[in-house]
């Protein structure tokens, strides 16, 4: 059986997916006796995409997990963490330092900012998604345009910026959650009849799945929702995935939807919109009777975070490449509105411009190639982003800005 083009954990673990100039570094290192030369390296952003003035960190234990057993140190602010790129001052805030001989995870570089880039990319934007839904229901439904290699990242990405379900079945088991999803296009144009697919799901699934349908097919969503709770005395939700070419007001569809399925005493029944959603249109349908959104591409294609690794300290002196601060730097940040700070002492008091005092933000995650603690479930990240997302709504309404 031929192989598919995906590159397995042993090729990641053996630097064979780096940039090859790393490997080519190292010989030349290694030749000149400077395999053990210590330097301390910084994970930064200069910005972030799309203007989004803050990021979910994402990634932090994927990169954790590689680098285990490396005789190195990192510290950095933990996974899951709401910060922003850069200190008012100007330098970049480091997410992330990293101690040791160069040579020990050089070559690693472009694999733990892969890591990164990509995860917090999907976790800000799942992050905006719930914000644009009044913190309301969402779910991650865009694996298929993305490789499936990657469902398992993108699903926790996901989850851990905020999503409340995800759709494939090894991204939920991680995550120790029960997979989301309704039933595709496809049965119902195979039975060939609304009626009778309604019937035969209900009919045929366990009794454990939850009766979630489809309403848009053949009928017009008013009556397919009505027709689906006449066939299926359970229902709990009904489905729009009316295309861009039919919807014409999508708005005006779900409220006309909610009033007749309200008007037939199926109040109990749900509404999930899906369909090409981003945070822009979740936030036209906020208040029309969306329970839950259904988000795919601006999800999983999400732009990824720009991080770069550089190098900020050689044998314990300061040094960087043009255009970059030097040195060993301490982020910090205020508990109150998540301004970040950057300072290069570690028991330094500064105070944002909103008058609070900040806290230093990084932790230590790993001594001498051993983690200093034990990776935290994605339940207890997600629920940590959560209360950082509301205290942003808080300061949003207070300020008009995020």
């Amino acid at each position: 059986m031929s192989r598919l083009f995906i590159a397995s954990e042993e090729d990641v673990r053996a630097g064979r997916t780096m940039d090859v100039y790393f490997r080519r570094s190292r010989a030349v290192l290694e030749a000149l006796g400077l395999q053990e030369l210590p330097i301390t390296a910084e994970f930064t952003a200069g910005s972030l995409p799309a203007g989004w003035p803050w990021a979910v960190l994402c990634g932090t234990e994927e990169v954790l997990r590689l680098m285990e057993g490396t005789p190195i140190d990192i510290h950095g602010i933990p996974e899951g963490t709401v910060w922003r790129p850069r200190s008012p001052r100007g330098p970049r805030v480091p997410f992330m330092n990293v101690q040791g001989p160069y040579c020990a995870f050089g070559e690693m570089e472009t694999s733990m900012l892969g890591m990164l880039c990509h995860s917090s990319g999907v976790a800000t934007m799942a992050a905006r998604c719930k914000m644009a839904a009044d913190m309301g229901h969402v779910m991650a439904f865009g694996n298929r345009r993305m490789h499936p290699a990657l469902a398992p990242m993108l699903d926790r990405s996901a989850f851990i910026g905020g999503c409340d379900g995800v759709a494939s079945p090894l991204g939920a088991e991680m995550l120790g959650v029960e997979p989301m999803g309704t039933v595709p296009h496809a049965l119902f144009l195979l039975i060939g009849d609304e009626e009778a697919a309604f019937r035969a799901f209900d009919r045929h699934s366990a009794a454990e799945v939850p009766r979630i349908v489809l309403v848009d097919t053949f009928s017009d969503e008013r009556f397919g929702a009505l027709l689906a709770a006449d066939c299926i005395p359970g229902l709990e939700a009904v489905r729009l995935d009316t295309p861009g070419s039919r919807r014409g007001s999508f708005r005006e569809i779900v409220q006309e939807l909610r009033w007749e399925l309200d008007l037939a005493g199926r109040t109990a029944v749900r509404i999930i919109a899906t369909g090409g959603l981003d945070e822009g249109r979740i936030a036209e349908l906020r208040g029309a009777g969306v329970d839950s959104f259904g988000v795919g591409t601006s999800i999983s294609n999400a732009p990824s975070v720009d991080f770069s690794m550089d190098l900020v300290e050689r044998d314990g002196v300061p040094v960087s490449k043009r255009g970059k601060f030097s040195g060993r730097k301490y982020p910090y940040r205020c508990p109150d509105c998540l301004a970040m700070e950057v300072s290069l002492r570690s028991d330094d008091e500064p105070r944002c411009g909103c008058g609070a005092a900040m806290d230093m933000a990084e932790a230590t995650l790993m001594e001498g190639g051993r983690r200093a603690s034990p990776p935290r479930e994605p339940k207890e990240i997600r629920a940590s982003v959560l209360k950082q997302l509301e205290l942003l709504r808080e300061r949003s309404t207070q300020t008009g800005n995020l």
